[in-house]
């Protein structure tokens, strides 16, 4: 399949907001379609939200914050594919893309401990865990802290 990654727009939001209310994160963090909206719509305005295309349909996003991790580092705030497309290397392009926009040598995110299987994902593209932060977002749910060198 043949994709390509530009800068999201408002022309967007609908696609993205698909892709990550039917996504773990979406199902615990935003229940809400005002919710999602305004986290896409943050990004979109920041004008750190990329997406990610096939034959012109929007298939995935990813919203990082330039300086997001100790005011230094990029910090990938927000990412999901759709589900018919995941499983197929869109996550993986999102995650190079966007370490790849930074001329900075560390890069960091976290991941939830109800999402085990994007915490491997991130470690089998070489990110470690170098914290762990119980109740960051949600009383009950812990992140853990990832960093690439």
């Amino acid at each position: 399949m043949k994709i390509k990654i530009i800068k999201g727009t408002l022309g967007h939001l609908k696609d993205c907001r698909e892709a990550l209310m039917k996504s773990s994160l979406g199902n615990h963090y935003f229940q809400s379609v005002e919710s999602a909206d305004k986290a896409i719509e943050e990004g979109l305005n920041q004008g750190t939200l990329f997406v990610v295309l096939a034959e012109d349909e929007c298939i995935g996003f990813m919203y990082y914050i330039e300086n997001g991790a100790f005011h230094s580092f990029p910090l990938l705030h927000l990412i999901a594919v759709k589900e018919s497309y995941r499983g197929q290397g869109i996550g993986k392009h999102l995650l190079e893309y966007f370490e790849g926009i930074s001329a900075r040598n560390k890069f960091f995110l976290v991941v939830a401990d109800f999402n085990p299987d994007a915490k491997r994902f991130y470690e089998n593209n070489g990110y470690c865990q170098v914290g762990k932060i119980p109740g960051l977002y949600r009383d009950g749910i812990t992140e853990y802290l990832m960093m690439k060198k």
